[in-house]
């Protein structure tokens, strides 16, 4: 296979050399260039054609958003951002930037190096895969805003990993809030699952929050499992809540889809609803599997509109996935489901 070709830009030389190190201890990666500045990376673009550029959110001069924003059109290209715990990172997935990389403080050099080892070659491998260029947010389709009885004891869960921030930004945007209960599980690093969900209860009409062990599940909530937390579902009387324990990996995430679906599969059975979306891996495919096998209804996201078509595809082909849908159809195929 071709090695990867990949452009650093970051203003700091002493970290933008720890990055070329950790991407190069990978035999299928190679550093093509490097760039302190998005001018010095706009020249190498051209001239150098990487597979992939990593991007620090903060620098002199242009920010990493504004030079996104601007090199998107021209140039679509998958990009990592490396960024410290910052809501400007969610811009930059806004702008076009496939995922990214949380730049983590009281690490020593080691402890650094071997976490980018770990952290960045594999979001840089699984960005390489990407489509880029065609996921720009649109007007959401119109859907209905009544379903009949509010909840009616129906949970909607919805997974995702790589790509999937704006995947449930366009879903959630849509829904109002007679919708029934939400639970999701997005693959993030802690500390940045509360800034997600605080900024879409700020965009969207329903409330958005990070979970916590004993929160209830109820029509109008979107619940975010938290970036360090296994969360469940758990009947608790006529309802039902979410605990968030357990920090172990399942399908080699924590949270994990999985995790999740298997709760509700167990805990709801046929008046749930799975949503699998955008990402790499086999994560919620099993999970999504055990609910449609409990009488659940399940979407997944069709292929032209992710931006890894990886979870959905073997989701897809378990036979987990009921019916695909391009992702701006699927808050009204929820709201189709939920009316019948």
């Amino acid at each position: 296979m071709r090695r990867i070709k990949v452009l650093v830009v970051d203003d700091s030389l002493l970290f933008r050399n720890m990055l070329v190190q950790s991407l190069e201890s990978d035999p299928n990666i190679e550093v093509v260039a490097q760039a302190e500045n998005p001018y010095e990376a706009r020249d190498a673009i051209i001239k150098y054609k990487p597979d992939v550029m990593t991007l620090d959110v903060e620098m002199p001069r242009m920010s990493g958003i504004e030079f996104l924003k601007k090199l998107m059109p021209q140039h679509p290209l998958p990009v990592v951002m490396i960024s410290s715990l910052n809501q400007k990172v969610f811009d930059a997935m806004e702008a076009g930037a496939v995922d990214f990389v949380n730049k983590p403080a009281n690490l020593n050099r080691e402890q650094l190096g071997n976490f980018l080892r770990q952290e960045l070659v594999t979001k840089v491998k699984i960005a390489s895969t990407a489509k880029v260029g065609g996921h720009k947010r649109v007007m959401p389709n119109p859907v209905g805003r009544t379903i009949g009885a509010t909840g009616n004891g129906r949970i909607i869960a919805i997974g995702a990993s790589t790509g999937g921030t704006e995947a449930i930004y366009e879903i959630v945007k849509c829904f109002r809030r007679d919708i029934p209960g939400v639970v999701i599980v997005q693959h993030m690093p802690s500390g940045f699952t509360k800034m997600y969900a605080d900024r879409l209860n700020n965009q969207c009409e329903v409330e958005v929050k990070e979970a916590k062990t004993g929160d209830r599940v109820l029509p109008g909530r979107v619940l975010i499992a938290p970036g360090d937390s296994q969360m469940k579902l758990v009947k608790v009387g006529s309802g039902y809540q979410v605990e968030c324990r357990g920090t172990e990996k399942v399908s080699g995430h924590c949270p994990s889809v999985d995790v999740l679906f298997r709760s509700v599969a167990k805990t709801v059975g046929n008046k749930a609803i799975g949503v699998i979306l955008t990402g790499m891996g086999g994560d919620g495919a099993q999970g999504l599997l055990e609910m449609r096998q409990a009488g659940a209804l399940t979407i997944g996201q069709n292929e032209a509109s992710c931006v890894v078509y990886g979870m959905p595809k073997v989701a897809y082909d378990l036979g987990a996935v009921q019916s695909q849908h391009d992702l701006s159809a699927i808050a009204g195929k929820i709201y189709s489901l939920l009316s019948k």
